[in-house]
């Protein structure tokens, strides 16, 4: 396997335009079958899918990420994006690097938590460009479901006090195995702090945005989601199965599992319950 750093630029016209995002390339040794674009989480980066990107180039794939604006080693400032639409911007960067490297090369996009926020909404607008989907524990529904004043509290504070911290996530709902939240806790590109307002209630916006549009959504599409997420809620990933018009979509719901399913003892199940399936969108391809 071979592993490549580099950094992306955000382009004029994005809300962030000219700053830099942090750029990694896991590669098979041989011509990858297809490219993986991974967009991680809310507060991580994409350094810690090192295991993620060790089992899917076993299987074939190259993995592609960036950190996120505001995430990881990017420009930016933590807790906060500017505009949701940011993120959106990045995953461009993602898609137009890894069409430069394999032009011919089907890609798989995979969102986890917010990522699978980011993934979901920027399937709206270029669900053409992938050959198919996988979300993990997608933020499309809050564990509890904001009141109407939250609501609009929410879009005073971001309008007024977009940085001031507001939300605050407990690390011991990431996974089950203590080790893994050890590091989550010691890892100095993890965010530990609260939540901004102007980021919280950019992704209160986007989940309704989902909701209210998720049958424009026909791409193959898997979902994968711990019973117990008590970050993001399985009813996110029930939902989507329900509203979304893809003939192809399978959700799979892990009766114990907590949020971080690719972190959890039982992650090789996970791994292989994605790559089999993503093998069989290859298959139905002629790849």
């Amino acid at each position: 396997m071979k592993h490549e750093d580099g950094t992306l630029t955000l382009p004029n016209g994005s809300k962030a335009a000219g700053t830099k995002l942090h750029l990694q390339k896991w590669l098979p040794d041989d011509h990858p079958k297809a490219i993986i674009l991974l967009v991680h989480g809310y507060a991580e980066h994409a350094g810690r899918y090192q295991y993620f990107a060790e089992h899917c180039v076993g299987k074939g794939y190259a993995v592609f990420a960036v950190d996120h604006w505001g995430h990881g080693q990017s420009d930016g400032t933590p807790g906060y994006v500017p505009d949701f639409s940011v993120f959106h911007d990045g995953v461009d960067q993602l898609v137009a690097c890894a069409r430069q490297d394999f032009p011919e090369l089907p890609l798989m996009l995979v969102g986890h938590s917010m990522g699978g926020l980011i993934s979901a909404t920027y399937l709206l607008s270029n669900q053409s460009r992938f050959a198919a989907c996988v979300l993990s524990g997608p933020a499309i529904k809050a564990a509890e479901e904001p009141s109407a004043f939250l609501k609009a509290i929410s879009g005073f504070l971001s309008r007024f006090f977009p940085k001031l911290g507001v939300l605050e996530l407990d690390p011991n709902g990431v996974s089950r195995d203590p080790q893994v939240v050890a590091d989550y806790l010691a890892d100095p590109l993890v965010y530990n702090g609260k939540m901004r307002a102007r980021l919280a209630a950019e992704m209160l916006n986007n989940m309704t945005k989902i909701q209210q549009n998720a049958g424009q959504i026909s791409l193959p599409i898997l979902m994968l989601h711990g019973e117990k997420d008590s970050l993001a809620a399985a009813e996110g990933s029930k939902f989507l199965d329900s509203k979304i018009s893809s003939s192809d979509k399978t959700l799979i719901i892990y009766p114990e599992l907590f949020h971080e399913i690719f972190n959890e003892p039982e992650k090789d199940k996970v791994l292989n319950d994605m790559t089999d399936w993503l093998d069989k969108q290859l298959a139905t391809r002629g790849v």
